[in-house]
């Protein structure tokens, strides 16, 4: 049977994903930081407890499978092997966008097979922002999700030929954040956040934002690649880079700061333990963990899965650390060019709350 329109995009994404990721991830922005371990750090790895509140959610890890894919016969059996290593890695996984099931029905099966393969565990679904309550309701009630990811992608919008162009999404977001009757994540997709942005979501009811930056997982790069009409290939390099965006929501006031999440970029345990240094509460990763799928197989991810959650509490351990929580109070050094990024930013808001 052909695959809907929609569902041969989604099956391009995925394929372009994997064969854009080395471009994508040609400069890691985490070597812009340093963290400085104490000489005498006073604790044990088996000490290390990586329980991560979320406000209602409970993580058993500071990190999770972020958004990948769905809606194609390929994204079928991606998503049944990363929901079955969710399972036996007890990590809480994010569908790819949802929004294909309102168009194309058959799209459903790619998103119920997670739940048939980890029927227990936290699952969030994910739409875009120009979603309104109805179909948020439909998305968490086809999965059973814990959560929803409402994903911001203008940028991605912009580049893709069939995109919008109208952005009008504060509506949409108010309703679905005062009414869902699951806890709400408003991600970027790769453009990273500004402080007014995340103080601007907040505002609407938002308590868990993901600032996923520039670093990752390139969907400019990759509708670029899908674009026959025109080259937008100058807006690929557009955006904050991860720790810029996190950095952003260090300049907002507490009661402006909603929970900050990280994603973009986000390679190995290292560089989830700086987003966390710099304050995210946790880390989403999609496409070093895709990346492994696609090279080494379900087997190869599982080995890299086991990787991390035997590195992440030695990581911890050495810096003095026996919480994720903890990571906030380990110095951060920022190279010349990321502490400039962070001096004038600080200073057009103050001049701008002057």
């Amino acid at each position: 049977m052909t695959e809907s329109l929609q569902a041969q995009r989604k099956a391009e994404h995925l394929s372009l994903a994997e064969k854009l990721y080395p471009s994508s991830h040609r400069e890691n922005s985490f070597a812009q930081v340093r963290l400085l371990a104490p000489a005498l750090p006073e604790t044990a790895v088996a000490e290390v407890d990586l329980t991560t509140p979320l406000g209602p959610l409970t993580l058993e890890r500071p990190y999770f499978i972020e958004a990948m894919t769905g809606g194609s016969r390929q994204a079928t059996k991606v998503n049944r092997q990363l929901a079955r290593l969710a399972k036996r890695h007890r990590l809480a996984m994010a569908t790819g966008s949802m929004s294909i099931i309102f168009k194309d029905p058959e799209a459903a099966a790619s998103f119920t097979a997670i739940r048939e393969e980890n029927p227990d565990g936290l699952v969030f679904a994910n739409l875009g922002a120009g979603a309104n309550l109805a179909q948020a309701k439909q998305a968490v009630d086809l999965i059973g999700a814990d959560a929803l990811e409402i994903h911001l992608n203008a940028l991605q919008e912009t580049v893709m030929a069939e995109g919008d162009r109208a952005f009008y999404w504060r509506e949409n977001l108010a309703a679905i954040i005062a009414d869902l009757d699951v806890p709400v994540i408003v991600k970027e997709v790769g453009a990273g956040m500004r402080a007014e942005s995340i103080a601007a979501l907040a505002q609407l009811g938002a308590q868990l934002v993901t600032v996923a930056g520039r670093g990752g997982t390139n969907f400019a790069a990759i509708e670029n690649r899908r674009n026959r009409k025109e080259d937008l290939t100058f807006l690929e390099d557009f955006g904050l880079t991860t720790p810029e965006s996190l950095l952003e929501a260090r300049l907002l006031a507490t009661d402006q700061r909603p929970t900050i999440l990280a994603n973009g970029g986000i390679t190995g345990p290292l560089d989830l333990v700086k987003a966390l240094a710099l304050g995210a509460r946790a880390g989403g990763i999609a496409g070093a963990f895709l990346h492994r799928l696609i090279t080494g197989g379900e087997a190869g991810l599982d080995a890299e899965l086991t990787r991390w959650e035997e590195q992440l509490p030695r990581l911890l351990a050495l810096l003095g650390c026996r919480r994720p929580a903890d990571l906030t109070r380990v110095p951060v050094v920022l190279n010349a060019a990321l502490a400039s990024y962070q001096a004038q930013r600080r200073d057009q808001l103050n001049a701008k709350m002057g």
